[in-house]
């Protein structure tokens, strides 16, 4: 029996915010793609899609990102649903945004290829569809909260890392320069990286050593009451 009947039905919606960082350009970007249908049709926008009906608004995000980028269990997070009367030109849609963090040397490029996106450096983004500036907006500054107080930046860098790889992709993310010896003094203070005995020479003769991301030290002392405040 359907006991709402009597009530309008809403499209429901998932668009996908997906953040990368490029180690080589020192940039921060956001993977948009020209759209291939109306309403809107050749125009920037993010990947979206609408909710299957036996399918949870997470799975929904996540099967997106999956069939753009090659990826699964990448950092995911809901953050906000956009449901203006008049968002959408084709319809009432209501949409739920994600933002995602991926390694952009990890995405599978001809992917990407097949479905006409494109890595934007989040300093030069076009003009988007609807309210998807909006959300790229939110997401930024939700992203910026996060990476002072969880180590969410860590997903963005490749396993074994330099710390000053660290301090860029964080003055990607900030559009601010960091001080070099505080932001050393400080990450390492917290005891979540792990030296390795390499060094990163292509950059200089002396190189710097890389570091590793401990995830079971970090959660044995959130067990404990530990903040990350970078």
């Amino acid at each position: 029996m359907n006991f709402y009947s009597k009530f309008t039905k809403l499209l429901v919606a998932v668009d996908a915010i997906i953040f990368g960082f490029n180690e080589n350009e020192h940039q921060l970007k956001l993977l948009l793609l020209k759209r291939n249908f109306q309403p809107e049709k050749g125009k920037w926008s993010l990947m979206g899609g609408f909710v299957d009906e036996n399918e949870s608004l997470d799975k929904a995000a996540q099967r997106i990102v999956s069939q753009l980028t090659g990826l699964n269990n990448v950092y995911m997070e809901q953050l906000f649903a956009f449901g203006d009367v008049h968002r959408d030109a084709g319809g009432r849609i209501i949409s739920v945004a994600y933002f995602s963090l991926i390694k952009i040397n990890d995405h599978d490029s001809e992917l990407v290829k097949k479905h006409g996106a494109l890595w934007i450096p989040i300093t030069e983004l076009p003009e988007l569809i609807f309210d998807h500036t909006e959300m790229v907006n939110r997401a930024m500054r939700k992203l910026r909260i996060r990476a002072r107080t969880q180590p969410i930046g860590f997903e963005l860098l490749p396993e074994k890392f330099t710390i000053p790889q660290l301090q860029r992709l964080y003055e990607a993310i900030y559009q601010i320069p960091f001080d070099k010896r505080n932001f050393r003094r400080k990450l390492l203070a917290m005891g979540l990286l792990e030296k390795l005995n390499e060094k990163e020479k292509e950059t200089s003769k002396k190189g710097a050593f890389y570091y590793r991301f401990n995830q079971k030290k970090y959660e044995e002392l959130l067990e404990k009451g530990f903040n990350f405040d970078l």
